[in-house]
């Protein structure tokens, strides 16, 4: 139960204490609560539960368990819901332009909700791709008592005696297109491939942050990894709830007191060792940025370089998280890490245990889905960040799985993702080709699509690494193949990918870390002279706030200062 020497400093007495304060009670009392309740702390319980992925239907009923443990040790629970654009539903058409603006728009409507209401402590339920970095951006952004829990990935399919998933069906469309597979093989994948609720099974981008999530101490050990649909996700749920209350009891650790430079540097290394997804390079910095601290890709380039690849996991391996959940969890995982002396043990976790003590009973890796340092797939992680005269500060490349780390060749150049794809979906020959699609960042889309439709369906055609692809946009964390993303500065900015003409020569030397336009000094002079600012009058709504304010994807594609801080106005409350 809550102690008594906590309940004075309650952010929440500020609704519920004093004459002026009548009214908020009543409304309260509306809600079925009483006398008894109005000294308790009151706990936001939030959610992008809804009907728009199956990453998320099934968040409301993980949340109930979380209420109940915050019944239980004496607490209130208030739940509340906040969006989820999907990249799901919105790949491959002008939807997307929203999935990273999602992002913003979830944290900062938990952070109008747990400001305006005054809650005490917050527990955060995400199911699909940008509502985990959303969730935790707000609970560093308000710094309040915390814990975040990920609702998990669904199950494979199976076809024929074999794991499916939506890779295969994504990779298929192409595969039909290039007569490799026929239309009803594909509708039975279709059919088979999301057997389950829950996110998407690889890992990609929801499993890549699940395991963020762990290794930035701002989760439960071992909670990214259990497959949506088992019972456990309750009991642990429960546990976050009880846990959310300790915390308040003992004055934290409250995020901010997690996320540190290392910390971050930890969670950079989970995401190489594991062949994580690209777009944690836009998520971890902005995680950063909400505790006021300057995280670049830059700070990521020697962790992604020097991290060696450990968890075989697709895309560009074999295993699934099910299987890291099986082979004894994210714990493995960090202890392999933690051993070989890749990751700072003396950083906090919410249990209030340093790493290192969180970790000492953590089992063995079985050697296959994770595998010893002693055997590593690769020993450089999954992701590299390259660097030249096309990307001063930065851009992208998903090494895991490839098996050509050098292309060079002439450049074709598209405007947008709908110029690329009629091309694609034809059957004219692009081989040999490094296709740049341009416009597509943070401030040109706006909203930095991701190109997984362009790509799968390269992979699909066959063509896997027999183009290259460049873009200021984002990738999907199921895409594969030489695509090299997140180049900054982007077009919209006049960075050099907005000087591009079809036919310069590029080149990729993954071994040098190098990403180059190969024409002179002067003709690059020349064009960045002629080049001319977007027009951007057409836009309206929330892409027209977004594209001003928002800023490089290689700090994060943040738009705000950072480092929120509430007055201290906000916890007295009135004793009139």
């Amino acid at each position: 139960m809550v102690s008594e020497k906590n309940k004075p400093g309650l952010r929440s007495g500020i609704t519920t204490k004093g004459l002026t304060r009548s009214p908020h009670r009543a409304f309260l009392r509306g809600m079925g609560l009483g006398d008894d309740d109005f000294d308790k702390p009151f706990i936001g319980v939030v959610t992008t539960a809804g009907e728009t992925t199956p990453c998320n239907i099934n968040l409301s009923q993980q949340a109930q368990a979380a209420k109940a443990g915050i019944i239980d040790a004496g607490a209130i629970p208030r739940e509340f819901a906040t969006i989820s654009v999907a990249d799901s539903m919105s790949m491959n058409h002008l939807g997307m332009r929203f999935s990273l603006i999602g992002r913003e728009l979830i944290a900062d409507s938990i952070e109008a909700v747990m400001r305006g209401h005054a809650y005490d402590g917050l527990v955060g339920f995400a199911g699909c791709d940008k509502t985990l970095p959303g969730i935790m951006m707000a609970m560093v952004r308000c710094n309040s008592p915390a814990v975040f829990m990920y609702g998990g990935s669904s199950l494979p399919g199976n076809l024929h005696g074999e794991e499916v998933t939506i890779l295969d069906v994504t990779e298929g469309v192409g595969a039909v297109l290039a007569g490799e597979m026929t239309r009803a093989h594909l509708d039975k994948l279709e059919q088979c491939s999301i057997p389950t609720v829950g996110s998407c099974p690889g890992q990609f981008t929801a499993n890549t942050m699940g395991m963020v999530s762990e290794a930035l101490g701002l989760a439960l050990a071992d909670s990214s990894v259990v497959p949506a649909v088992y019972e456990a996700r309750e009991a642990l749920a429960y546990r976050a709830g009880k846990r959310v209350i300790e915390i308040l009891q003992n004055d934290g650790p409250l995020p901010r007191d997690l996320i540190t430079r290392k910390s971050l540097e930890n969670a950079c290394v989970v995401v190489a060792a594991t062949g994580g997804s690209t777009n944690a390079a836009l998520h971890i910095p902005a995680i950063a940025h909400e505790a006021g601290i300057r995280f670049s890709l830059d700070d990521m380039a020697e962790i992604f370089r020097s991290t060696p690849l450990i968890a075989d996991m697709k895309p560009g391996g074999r295993f699934l998280a099910k299987d890291v959940h099986n082979a004894g969890g994210v714990s493995i995982i960090l202890k392999v890490l933690l051993d070989g002396g890749y990751l700072h043990g003396d950083c906090l976790t919410i249990e209030g245990k340093t790493l290192s003590e969180q970790l000492q009973c953590a089992g063995e890796p079985d050697g296959r889905v994770i595998r010893p340092l002693t055997d590593p797939l690769s020993m450089a992680g999954g992701l590299m960040v390259l660097k030249g005269n096309l990307c001063p500060d930065g851009a992208l490349l998903k090494v895991a799985g490839l098996k050509s780390l050098f292309f060079e060749g002439p450049a074709l150049v598209f405007e947008s993702e709908e110029e690329c794809m009629k091309i694609v979906m034809q059957q004219t020959s692009i081989e040999g080709s490094v296709i740049v699609i341009r416009n597509e960042g943070p401030k040109g889309g706006p909203g930095m699509r991701e190109m997984l439709g362009v790509t799968s369906l390269i992979y699909g055609k066959g063509l896997g690494e027999k183009v290259a692809l460049l873009t200021d946009g984002r990738f999907s964390g199921a895409t594969r193949g030489i695509c090299v993303g997140h180049i900054a500065p982007e077009a919209a900015d006049g960075g050099v990918i907005a000087l591009i003409r079809n036919g310069d020569r590029i080149r990729i030397d993954v071994n040098r870390t190098t990403l180059d336009l190969l024409i002179s000094d002067d003709e690059l002079q020349r064009r960045t002279e002629q080049w001319q600012v977007p027009d951007a009058s057409s836009l309206a709504g929330v892409l027209q706030k977004y594209a001003t304010q928002v800023g490089s994807s290689h700090l994060g594609a943040v738009t705000h200062r950072g480092n929120v801080v509430w007055p201290i106005e906000e916890v007295q409350a009135d004793d009139g």
